[in-house]
């Protein structure tokens, strides 16, 4: 048998290094965080803003959030379900969807700051670029920047429609339209490109949604009754789709606030490891509480006496739930000693 070298020796594995877990699990680029996150030194410490878009299978998520040293901290976040709440029955997932759930984020995060009367953002939604650092302001806008995780910025992707929901709804986030729907590339060399706002817009109320629902109810009926069944359930059709969205775009604006959830009362009563709740639950917590006995005032404690001392006061305790910091530094009970 020919010699075989062993290259995964036990050198090897010292000097090899374990990735992040986001990295490992494949969740974060952290190339791509490192540069939205760095801040430069002579700014001290201001935040750095980004917006964050996430398309998941059911829905869209966008957040406004700054990096700290403990994580990322959300100022305020919008997912496309609560648009419902807004008249839009299904659909939380296109791109219509994308731009309503980022222009509710950006029109939330603007009055959480003071902002929202300041920068009002865009009357009409025409599909036209606009920037708001561009109008004449006392204050200057907050900017962010986008941060789209792991997905391909491909052109006309659905990320873009929750881009031009937020720029405007009044935030200032740097960007062109060379990805939105309706932008051509020049075919040559010193020729300019083309944007065709009407299309973009045409996509920002629906107009291809309304153009499959058509087809749809044509070719197939009991397809279309299917797969539009929320739609037919709240009487809206293939005519009523774009007033639904500028209802939608209208309601937004008047009211971003979030709803309230409510508070739950509920109460704990601690007796020993047994916690008793108001709303009829019990709990027993887990824990092992080591309580070093101090020497005496007069002397060196005898070796043998002060380690009967310190297993004396060793509580182990068994059960289900985490045990919070201000419990570890509570006295224990001379009931609860037991001798070991």
């Amino acid at each position: 048998m020919a010699f075989v070298k062993v290259l995964k020796n036990k050198a090897y594995f010292k000097r090899f290094q374990v990735k992040k877990r986001r990295r490992r699990e494949g969740k974060t680029d952290f190339h791509a965080r490192c540069k939205m996150v760095r801040q430069d030194k002579n700014k001290f410490n201001n935040k750095k803003y980004r917006f964050i878009v996430r398309i998941t299978n059911s829905r869209v998520i966008c957040q406004v959030a700054y990096a700290t040293i403990r994580g990322d901290m959300i100022v305020a976040a919008a997912s496309s379900h609560e648009l419902s709440k807004y008249g839009i029955p299904a659909g939380y997932k296109n791109y219509a969807a994308c731009y309503c759930t980022g222009l509710l984020a950006a029109r939330r995060v603007l009055k959480s700051m003071g902002l929202d009367e300041t920068f009002k953002g865009k009357e009409e939604i025409d599909g036209e670029e606009y920037h708001v650092e561009d109008e004449e302001n006392e204050r200057r806008p907050l900017k962010c920047i986008l941060d789209v995780g792991l997905r391909r910025t491909c052109a006309g992707a659905r990320m873009w429609g929750a881009l031009k929901g937020a720029v405007d709804g009044g935030l200032h986030i740097p960007h062109s339209t060379k990805n939105f729907p309706g932008y051509k590339a020049p075919d040559e060399k010193g020729q300019d490109p083309e944007y065709d706002a009407e299309a973009h817009k045409d996509r920002i109320f629906g107009g291809h949604v309304k153009e499959y629902m058509e087809m749809l109810a044509e070719e197939d009926p009991t397809k279309y009754e299917a797969h539009f069944a929320k739609y037919i359930e709240a009487d809206i059709d293939a005519d009523k789709l774009e007033d639904m969205y500028s209802d939608a775009h209208d309601k937004i604006k008047e009211d971003p606030s979030p709803e309230e959830k409510e508070k739950k009362d509920v109460s704990h009563d601690h007796k020993g490891n047994k916690v008793t709740s108001s709303d009829g639950t019990e709990h027993v917590r887990s824990c092992e509480v080591v309580a070093e006995a101090a020497p005496r005032e007069g002397g060196r404690e005898d070796s043998g006496r002060a380690g009967a001392h310190a297993s004396g006061r060793r509580l182990k305790r068994r059960c289900e739930l985490p045990v919070r910091l201000a419990d570890l530094e509570r006295k224990p009970s001379c009931s609860r000693v037991e001798n070991m």
